[in-house]
């Protein structure tokens, strides 16, 4: 099936939920390495760094292969966009987990699907929300939600502020998602150009919120600290990401935020083996229902 086929459908190619699988499995494994970079270095001037490391990578690539990375003439202000968006994602994130607990944010955080498809709904063509979607997106959301109950932590005092900033980042990433699927329709862009911007003009952004919040700062960069920051930055940040932005250009965007929903469950099972925390029954369950809902969405 070509491209253009895979857009007027909306199907997935069995190759796109392959790579899909991997970045959500690589996006499991930042979680974990987020909690050992968190011990040396504050996480919202992590997160600046790893924006400034990857964006230099992009640059370097894009150079590389003779592509460049300035949105063309007239169209900063998309760029401008795209980061600040990015921006205002992470530091809702990392600043709402001051409030609430870890897995409260990511149930929050992966409502992401749901603000794409409602949103692509009403300003994409051709992406509509079906009784089909909107059902696997319900289970897999479930799935989700499954494999939390199963901890019942003590809720700090304002959880609340923190819940509702994790929703924010939510919508924030689904922003994201749409608005550049959004102007891909009408400007000539590749994902050299939309990752490029979306990394560096968000580093005003997290700069600011981490001399606000989070300086002075005690650093501990030990080398776990470090493989941990070299991971986030040209793994995740840099390599996952541009394969990411690469599939946005050329699949319905719905579909593939759909596939999101694995990432916390990776998460999950990753911080059972690596941070031994207790992987349950619901665990398996809330695989399955992802898996069934995935189906449902993308069949």
């Amino acid at each position: 099936m070509s491209q253009q086929d895979n857009q007027t459908s909306g199907r997935l190619p069995v190759s796109a939920g392959l790579i899909l699988g991997l970045l959500c499995f690589l996006w499991g494994v930042q979680s974990v390495s987020i909690k050992f970079s968190n011990q040396g270095m504050p996480p919202l001037m992590a997160a600046a760094l790893r924006s400034l490391v990857a964006g230099v990578l992009v640059w370097a690539y894009a150079r590389m292969k003779d592509r460049r990375v300035a949105f063309p003439t007239g169209q900063t202000r998309h760029a401008l966009m795209i980061g600040l968006l990015f921006g205002l994602e992470f530091l809702f994130l990392y600043w709402g987990l001051v409030f609430t607990l870890v897995s409260r944010s990511l149930i929050f955080l992966y409502t992401h699907p749901f603000w794409v498809a409602l949103g692509a709904h009403f300003l994409l063509k051709g992406d509509r929300l079906t009784p089909a979607k909107l059902f696997g997106l319900l289970l897999a959301f479930g799935g989700v939600a499954a494999v939390f109950q199963a901890r019942s932590p003590k809720l700090p005092p304002l959880y609340w502020v923190g819940d509702l900033m994790e929703l924010s980042a939510a919508i924030s990433w689904a922003a994201t998602t749409l608005y550049v699927k959004h102007i891909t329709e009408k400007v000539s862009l590749d994902h050299y150009k939309t990752l490029f911007a979306q990394l560096i003009y968000s580093i005003p952004i997290l700069t600011l919120g981490s001399v606000l919040f989070e300086l002075p700062a005690d650093l501990d960069l030990n080398l776990l600290v470090l493989a941990s920051l070299f991971y986030q930055s040209v793994v995740v940040a840099f390599v996952s990401y541009l394969v990411w932005f690469w599939l946005i250009h050329r699949h319905t965007v719905s579909r593939l935020a759909a596939f999101t929903f694995m990432t916390p469950l990776f998460g999950v099972i990753l911080g059972g083996f690596v941070l031994d925390e207790p992987v349950t029954l619901l665990v398996w369950i809330g695989l399955a229902c992802v898996a069934g809902g995935l189906y449902a969405v993308n069949r």
